[in-house]
């Protein structure tokens, strides 16, 4: 099923990309397998999220299902695979680990449409290597929030492609999102929101068209989210207030805390992005993840160095929301959790975007050093 999605979403002219995707998948479910060893019996809130399923009541479920959101509402989903379809703990991670491989077939094909050149470093091809990257599948492969939080994205920003032939499918994802991060869909409606109404070369009826039903969406959606994050008001003092609680929560909770409560908003910013790093490093999966955040900061450093704001100014639309929408998720995210381990599984949900943008960003630097290799030969 996962490759004929793949298939699905891949344009025929695309075709010879197939067999990358297929090994993409692969891979994607080899990480699902990983995922599944290290949470089977209590290893995680995956393990939690089974479990509760397993004990929930038709009534908790019908209830859960159509009232609750986050937590209440992804062990609802996990009620049918495990009573209806009667599936193991390893059958229910083989099925996250498909719906993870969506999402990776929805931003591979995003890429194959809008990203025109490819770029090497040190010898090697951008893309498709940095869609190999092990936690983007590995936090994407699971059971729980982090994995259907990553198909809905990407199916979201698929659909944006067309939008008006994909209506359903930005409906479903942005529902899905809705019903377990409420604040991610926010966030998506305020970046989208944003590009169209000042970003675009569309006419401008388009651009008053979309602009109003992303920020209409977005003020829908505010009491919501508001009462999911427990704000009483929008005052910055309460806000702030309730970011550090936060923080200090997640701070004192777990072992690769970290107090960022200190930190200056950059080295914040710096720490959701690009950390853990090496001297962060406290096991061999911190240690991988050292590496990974290495190669994406080094990327980002060349990427951000070269004519950056003629770079977002030529990049189509959707990779300047994904951009807005990393800056938005970075901020907030950045200011209220302090604990590596979160910061990771939370920073999926905006990697794919960030790969994007960073391929973008070789590819018009490709693009501009063949114009004016095409000028001087002319």
């Amino acid at each position: 099923m996962s490759i004929g999605f793949a298939k699905l979403v891949t344009e025929k002219k695309d075709y010879r990309y197939l067999k990358t995707l297929k090994w993409l998948t692969f891979f994607h479910f080899i990480m699902g397998i990983a995922f599944y060893f290290l949470t089977r019996n209590g290893g995680g809130d995956a393990w939690t999220y089974w479990v509760n399923a397993k004990n929930m009541s038709p009534e908790e479920f019908s209830y859960n299902i159509t009232h609750e959101f986050g937590t209440y509402f992804i062990e609802a989903i996990n009620y049918i695979p495990v009573h209806f379809l009667e599936m193991s703990f390893f059958a229910n991670t083989m099925f996250y680990a498909m719906l993870g491989s969506f999402g990776v077939s929805c931003f591979y094909a995003v890429v194959l449409k809008l990203i025109p050149y490819n770029s090497k470093l040190n010898g090697r091809m951008l893309f498709p290597l940095l869609f190999f990257l092990p936690n983007m599948h590995f936090w994407s492969s699971g059971v729980g929030k982090d994995t259907i939080m990553f198909m809905s994205i990407g199916m979201f920003v698929y659909g944006m492609l067309t939008p008006f032939r994909r209506i359903p499918l930005l409906i479903i994802s942005a529902f899905l999102t809705f019903a377990i991060r409420p604040h991610v869909v926010l966030f998506m409606a305020v970046a989208f929101g944003v590009v169209m109404l000042f970003g675009t070369k569309m006419s401008k009826s388009k651009k008053i068209f979309f602009s109003l039903i992303f920020i209409s969406a977005g003020i829908a959606m505010l009491p919501t989210v508001m009462t999911f994050a427990s704000i009483d008001n929008l005052s910055v003092n309460n806000i702030t207030s309730k970011a550090e609680n936060q923080s200090k929560l997640l701070q004192d909770g777990a072992g690769s805390g970290i107090d960022i409560s200190s930190y200056p908003l950059p080295l914040k910013i710096f720490t959701f992005l690009f950390r853990p790093l090496f001297f962060d490093a406290r096991s061999i999966n911190s240690m991988l993840a050292s590496f990974e955040n290495a190669i994406i900061l080094i990327l980002a450093v060349k990427a951000f160095r070269f004519k950056v704001f003629e770079t977002y100014k030529a990049a189509p639309i959707i990779i300047k929301a994904l951009l807005i929408f990393l800056v938005i998720g970075s901020l907030l995210f950045s200011i209220t959790l302090g604990n590596l381990g979160v910061m990771i599984r939370m920073r999926n949900m905006f990697l794919p975007g960030f790969v994007i943008y960073l391929l973008w960003a070789f590819s018009y630097r490709e693009q501009l050093r063949r114009e004016k290799n095409l000028k001087n030969k002319n």
